[in-house]
């Protein structure tokens, strides 16, 4: 999304040449290193056989990579809508905006729940992190953090611990307590480093370790007690806005969606890029795994939410009509997986049949770009932030 990507160019001396100049921030078996154009120019292009360039070998890439998709179409057999036709279309369903939240004062950008199914904690651009009580609309907790664009939150599956970051490129974490008054920012923690904004943030299955995503272009794995990096994901090739960790207990992947317009599936105990999707026509805003595991949905500035299936390893369903010009800027299943909500910079939240491929409802509310989209952990109400400054919890 434009409206959030931002640019940090370092300048200084290069690894390899020793020159001050403009550096490139890259790695090699994870070991960071900054050069400058032409020492990464050069490096390129070590190593190549008689008569190889870097250009005659990209040729070479997106030949195979076109091969690779003929394959992938051979085995296109049947649309998802078509499989679906049999099944029984949606009857009709009323929801409504149940509670609004106002305290923040600028943009919401990020939101996300607690496994208790009633607490939420919600990030701004006011540089405000404020923990809710979904049911009554009070608010629990507020930390003012060193920064404004508060871009990520996330809540600890243990419910007393939350993290967050933003424009100081780091990840923080802080332990909530039953005291309301407490200084939470004493007990702040910077667990994870990137060199460019942090764009997202997520506990794994524990409250020991982090994931998150850069505008540097990567994603990475923390150790939050000694803030250590356990893993780092490196496979796009622009900021990174979004990412999503399996469901399963036992899962060990994670997607990622970014500025390159591809969505990638990870393995983050080998830190391997396991499979890469790359349809959509502009950035990925958002990406959200099916509560199967076995698919994810992705929204993108295209104005369109697609769905891809890890099994079939290809696009099964465009989320799209002619009516909507705007960018999807986040993207929630029902418990169910049989709805996929949608919230779009239109100001609207779009509901769609995920089989069927329909729309079945539009919720208005929000007086301006709706940010982020998430469903509670019991499927009984889902939440909205937008940019009016206001969370929204429809059920």
């Amino acid at each position: 999304m434009c409206d959030q990507t931002f640019v940090a160019i370092t300048f200084g001396p290069c690894d390899s040449c020793s020159q001050n100049k403009p550096l490139m921030n890259i790695y090699l078996q994870n070991e960071p290193i900054n050069y400058c154009s032409l020492c990464v120019e050069l490096m390129a292009c070590q190593g190549l056989a008689k008569g190889e360039t870097v250009s005659t070998l990209r040729a070479e890439s997106e030949n195979l990579k076109a091969k690779l998709e003929e394959e992938r179409a051979k085995l296109h057999d049947v649309e998802l809508h078509q499989v679906a036709e049999k099944v029984e279309t949606l009857g009709q369903f009323v929801i409504k905006t149940r509670r609004t939240l106002k305290g923040h004062g600028n943009k919401v950008l990020c939101m996300d729940w607690c496994r208790d199914k009633r607490r939420m904690v919600s990030s701004s651009q006011d540089g405000k992190v404020i923990v809710w009580d979904a049911y009554t609309t009070n608010k629990e907790h507020a930390v003012t953090m060193p920064c404004t664009w508060v871009m990520a939150c996330a809540y600890a599956p243990s419910g007393c611990v939350i993290a967050c970051g933003g424009l100081d490129n780091k990840c923080s974490v802080y332990p909530l307590s039953l005291d309301k008054n407490e200084n939470l920012a004493a007990k702040k923690k910077s667990v994870a480093m990137h060199t460019n904004y942090l764009s997202a943030c997520s506990f794994t299955n524990s409250d020991m370790q982090l994931l998150t995503s850069s505008g540097d272009g990567t994603c990475a794995l923390w150790d939050v007690e000694s803030g250590q990096l356990l893993q780092s994901f490196h496979g796009h090739s622009a900021d990174v806005l979004s990412l999503d960790l399996a469901p399963s207990e036992t899962g060990n992947t994670f997607v990622s969606g970014g500025c390159d317009k591809k969505a990638n599936v990870w393995d983050m105990r080998s830190g391997q890029n396991i499979q890469s999707f790359e349809t959509h026509e502009s950035d990925i805003n958002s990406v959200k795994y099916y509560p199967s595991g076995d698919a994810f949905a992705t929204g993108s500035d295209d104005a369109t939410c697609r769905l891809y299936d890890l099994r079939a390893d290809r696009e099964v369903a465009i989320y799209s009509k002619e009516s909507i010009i705007f960018g999807a800027s986040s993207v929630d299943f029902s418990l169910s997986g049989r709805l996929l909500f949608a919230g779009y910079n239109d100001y609207n939240i779009n509901v769609w049949d995920v089989l069927k491929g329909t729309r079945v409802a539009i919720l208005f509310g929000h007086e301006n770009r709706v940010s982020t989209v998430r469903v509670s952990p019991d499927g009984t109400a889902f939440c909205s932030g937008s940019w009016d400054n206001t969370l929204r919890v429809w059920a």
